[in-house]
């Protein structure tokens, strides 16, 4: 760049770039059946079951409209009501210790420690595992006979009661628990990844003005990996909505309806009940839920790159 140009001439030049919509053409004809795919089964799919889910479809889906009647009924729906409740709490908790262990685990492995590959493989390795071995395997290691219960009354604390799968108000947390330790190492790798993306010389000039190194994490590091903790909240998110596979292994739901969640719920009216509408109502709700995080996301992903 000469001494003559300046960055505005230089945008202006770039915006006047001629549109060639016939370069790399090879590379658009191979995107087609990705794009079609996409349309067709996703698009059609999701715009499919939003619209049955206003009709009186049972076991196969017909045009027989009821307006607003499953939604009233869903709502209404005791056991529906709870998944809810367990959803937000699951969420809640899973959301914020994820991020919260999985950075602390970061920043350990951050110091450059022996053994680093290691430790940073047995932390990633439950995340390989299935939800539905992982959950098997946490119900055998919360079952009251069997697991930590047990373990600590041999130690000599006959009193101790640890049981949260067979107990109503806290079954929730056995199921979060599981979801905790697969989850948690894949979050680990994420922020790892970001931290090892800091450049050195911030941490030497901060070292240097004597700032303490949990200051440098908050006001400095933290701020700096605002891409990665958007990525990985809509990650957690993305999985907190379909929580499935680790209820069915562990509780099946119970005990009664205590840990019951709404893609569960979905499943059961569709495929058991034979009430499709009322699982379609239940999968919009669902698809509402994650819209309410992918919006906010690409909103602060793409909305603000334009605006800088």
């Amino acid at each position: 760049m000469t001494t003559s140009e300046n960055p505005g001439s230089i945008r202006r030049s770039a915006s006047r770039a001629p549109f060639r919509p016939f370069r790399n053409l090879s590379a658009k004809f191979a995107a087609i059946p990705m794009i079609l795919t996409a349309l067709v089964v996703f698009v059609g799919g999701t715009l499919w079951t939003v619209v049955y889910s206003f009709t009186n479809s049972r076991l196969l889906p017909k045009a027989d409209w009821v307006g607003f009647k499953q939604y009233d009924r869903l709502w209404g729906t005791r056991r529906w009501q709870v998944s809810i409740e367990n959803l937000m709490i699951f969420g809640v908790c899973s959301l914020v210790l994820s991020l919260i262990i999985g950075f602390l685990l970061a920043a350990l492995l951050d110091q450059k420690i022996r053994f680093e590959d290691t430790f940073r493989t047995i932390f990633l390795y439950p995340f390989a595992m299935s939800f539905i071995v992982t959950g098997l395997a946490w119900q055998w290691i919360l079952n009251p006979s069997l697991g930590v219960q047990n373990v600590v009354r041999n130690l000599g604390w006959e009193s101790f009661v640890f049981d949260p799968l067979n107990t109503s108000s806290i079954a929730i947390y056995g199921i979060l628990i599981a979801a905790l330790w697969q989850g948690t190492g894949f979050i680990m790798c994420l922020m790892l990844a970001g931290l090892r993306g800091i450049d050195e010389d911030i941490w030497k000039a901060a070292r240097v003005d004597g700032i303490p190194t949990w200051k440098t994490y908050v006001f400095i590091v933290i701020p700096m990996m605002r891409p990665v903790f958007i990525t990985t909240l809509v990650i957690i998110a993305a999985g907190i909505v379909k929580v499935y596979d680790l209820v069915v292994a562990q509780t099946s739901g119970g005990p009664g309806i205590a840990s019951e969640v709404p893609a569960k719920y979905v499943y059961e009216k569709m495929f058991q009940s034979q009430n499709l509408a009322q699982g379609f109502a239940a999968s919009t709700m669902m698809l509402l839920a994650v819209l309410i995080v992918l919006i906010p996301w690409a909103y602060l992903e793409f909305g603000g790159k334009r605006r800088g």
